[in-house]
């Protein structure tokens, strides 16, 4: 990627068909490193839902006060599928609203995969997942503590048949299942390059950084609500901005943490109450847009963007 954007970035090829070739030979080649890591994380992703499916849903829901801790814990692997069933689980009454969100907070979807595949250091990738452990705990716990204190209590209802809604696919099997999730997977990233590689083409990553960086109240509110969308189109997209220098790792960092893939979709499909829906993707943003720019202030952002090859 670097050697496309010190070749086209200050002086553009004034040929539309070889801007167009350079762009998705360049998108192309990035997607094709990435393929065999998804591919091998996503079969081992989905040996451990497959084999360990009734053994999370004990976990989560025996955790009881501890829940917060088991959700964070959980939402750190590299996958939504946990998200989809903290989502059902938190409206059958069997988990806190703290652990559903804390689960959703940690969760970082494909950013783990992005990185590693652009070649960005391990150490960025450690601290922004300690980074999303610790804003999971603190909100998790945190909302918990406030709705006890205000004494809310919370009714039991029949959660059969709720996981149905969760669209995990688990009937595909092991195999099938990774094949499907990496095919998705890798058609995302390669619309997703070509976009960044297009914006970089035409206008610069010295250009685009500038505009994000004079706005940085604005990219991080934008951001945060973008991580809404549900899906891992969302996580893949503002990773590879960061990658790409186009935007601050605070930025990635607002939309990922209101970001849950699917789970705030099942969320709104499963749960009847929209003052519960609008207060969980309340939380989301603003803890999204909160403590992402609380990791630029604090000069994180920095130390990731350093990272970045």
């Amino acid at each position: 990627m670097k050697m496309f954007m010190h070749a086209h970035v200050d002086t553009p090829s004034p040929s539309f068909i070889s801007y167009l070739t350079d762009v998705l030979l360049e998108s192309f080649i990035e997607t094709l490193c990435v393929i065999p890591f998804l591919f091998l994380t996503y079969l081992f992703m989905e040996f451990l839902e497959h084999k360990a499916a009734n053994s999370t849903l004990s976990f989560l829901s025996k955790a009881g006060s501890l829940g917060p801790l088991a959700g964070s814990a959980l939402g750190l692997a590299p996958q939504c599928a946990f998200s989809a069933v903290a989502a059902n689980l938190y409206t059958g009454r069997v988990i806190t609203v703290g652990t559903m969100l804390a689960v959703f907070l940690s969760t970082s979807d494909e950013m783990i995969f992005i990185m590693l595949g652009e070649g960005v250091g391990f150490e960025a990738i450690l601290i922004s997942l300690a980074f999303k452990l610790a804003v999971s705990l603190t909100v998790g716990f945190g909302t918990d503590l406030i709705l006890k204190l205000m004494k809310r209590g919370e009714r039991k209802i029949d959660i059969d048949a709720m996981c149905e809604n969760n669209g995990c696919h688990c009937e595909r099997g092991i195999l099938s299942s990774a094949i499907h999730h990496t095919v998705t997977v890798t058609l995302f990233i390669f619309a997703v390059s070509i976009a960044v590689n297009t914006l970089v083409y035409f206008i610069g990553t010295d250009i685009l950084g500038g505009a994000m960086s004079k706005l940085p109240v604005l990219s991080h509110l934008l951001a945060a609500f973008i991580g809404l969308i549900p899906g891992c189109a969302t996580s893949v997209a503002l990773t590879s901005l960061f990658t790409h220098g186009i935007i601050t790792g605070g930025v990635m960092m607002s939309g990922l943490l209101s970001g849950a893939g699917v789970g705030t979709l099942i969320l709104l499909k499963v749960n009847k109450s929209w003052q519960e829906r609008l207060f969980v993707l309340a939380m989301l943003v603003v803890s999204g847009f909160t403590f992402g720019l609380i990791f630029d202030l604090c000069g994180l952002g920095g130390i990731i963007s350093g990272y970045v090859h």
